[in-house]
């Protein structure tokens, strides 16, 4: 059979057989190597958006892939009723590398983020006061798609047809330190937020603003919990985005993506004042800390948190931010672009604004698969360990597709 009859049938399967609920791009994606991947009829992409985060290492990573092949002809599933090696010596690594005490381990980011609002949820009903139980987020954050993170994600669009929503959540103007501070009371348990927002734009938290919230929290008793679900793992060319806000120091740290470099995987991570709120039988996951996803994250971990790779990780962001806004100089296609080491975002011009599906589409033409993020943002996300023949290789085909983008509009 035709390879493009293939794509086609499998793209018309697809269509009928899927939740309507995504819209993916008209092509089939096969194999990968490195930062490229390609598609059934055998064309090549480079690939700008590593499964939105979660290839860090890039498609078939040579240790990951001995580190998968090892664990599966050992044991693939316990469930939480027995330890195992890879996910004890995951915990004890992340541990070790970050201000946590424990460990809890789910599937996903949501999952993450929602044994965090369990946790403050806890906490607040054996440290606070009864009406101490209000948890702040910030508008344009994205925390989830379960109910009670697509609450606490403050945008309407997630919200819409999904009520009634669950109470106790109250949404922040992100980066303005006088409505943090208003907002954050005596009916606030928690504060969680985005070092960088992901889905909301490419949006980083201003210098201190971090801080800022922490001595708020201190003020009322509220934990202050970081998601660091897109961010973290050596996305900004540091372990954790957060850590660019010198000697900060969150309570409860959410991880996805990144941590398991494509196989499904999720932690909350708890510093001390609220280590033991979860107790035996107020929480669980049937599949969390599966020994094959925490086997290759400890590679993960250990690849990544090496001071080389994240000066390669912070060495590439800037040449790719250097190359945006070259392009930018000459055709004048985005208004801002923002983000740190290889998380970065570029807001369309006015004259451009609701012609980013456009923009993506010219991008996969020319050969270079890219993401959107807010309502006009081109968002990049590269895996961590793109090198330099594949980064300019990106960046010329995404400078072909601006020029094509610029002269359709």
């Amino acid at each position: 059979m035709d390879t493009n009859t293939l794509s086609h049938n499998l793209i018309m399967t697809g269509q009928a057989c899927f939740t309507p609920n995504y819209q993916p791009q008209g092509i089939v994606l096969e194999r990968g190597l490195g930062a490229q991947v390609w598609d059934l009829e055998g064309r090549a992409y480079i690939d700008f958006g590593a499964g939105i985060a979660v290839s860090a290492l890039g498609h078939q990573d040579p240790d990951l892939v001995a580190a998968l092949q090892a664990q599966l002809n050992k044991l693939w599933h316990t469930s939480n009723l027995y330890y195992t090696e890879p996910a004890i010596r995951l915990a004890a690594e992340l541990v070790q590398a970050s201000f946590a005490e424990r460990v809890f381990f789910c599937n996903s980011g949501a999952e993450a983020n929602e044994a965090a609002i369990k946790l403050a949820r806890r906490y607040a009903s054996q440290y606070l006061a009864p009406q101490q139980r209000q948890i702040v987020t910030f508008v344009g954050g994205f925390h989830g798609r379960t109910l009670a993170t697509v609450t606490a994600t403050a945008q309407p669009k997630y919200h819409s047809g999904f009520e009634p929503l669950p109470d106790g959540f109250r949404y922040c103007e992100f980066n303005d330190f006088a409505a943090a501070e208003r907002a954050i009371d005596g009916q606030t348990c928690a504060v969680l937020v985005e070092p960088i927002q992901g889905e909301g734009g490419i949006i980083p938290t201003q210098p201190g603003f971090l801080q800022h919230l922490r001595v708020c929290c201190d003020r009322v008793g509220a934990l202050l919990m970081v998601d660091e679900i897109q961010s973290g793992m050596g996305r900004t060319g540091r372990l954790f985005a957060h850590e660019w806000e010198s000697g900060l120091t969150p309570d409860v740290m959410s991880l996805a993506k990144g941590l398991g470099s494509g196989l499904p995987i999720g932690a909350t991570l708890v510093g001390p004042k609220a280590a033991e709120i979860l107790a035996l039988g107020s929480h669980g996951s049937t599949f969390g800390g599966n020994p094959l996803a925490c086997a290759v994250a400890r590679v993960v971990l250990r690849k990544v948190n090496d001071p080389h790779m994240l000066q390669h990780i912070g060495y590439q962001g800037q040449q790719l931010r250097q190359a945006l806004e070259a392009m930018n100089a000459e055709l004048g296609v985005f208004q801002t672009i923002r983000g740190q080491g290889l998380m970065l975002g570029a807001q369309l011009a006015e004259a451009y604004q609701g012609q980013i599906a456009r923009l993506l589409n010219c991008c996969r033409d020319q050969g270079v698969l890219v993401l959107q993020a807010g309502t006009d943002v081109l968002r990049l996300l590269p895996p961590l360990t793109i090198n330099s023949t594949e980064l300019q290789q990106g960046i010329h085909c995404l400078d072909q597709a601006l020029r094509v983008f610029v002269t359709e509009c």
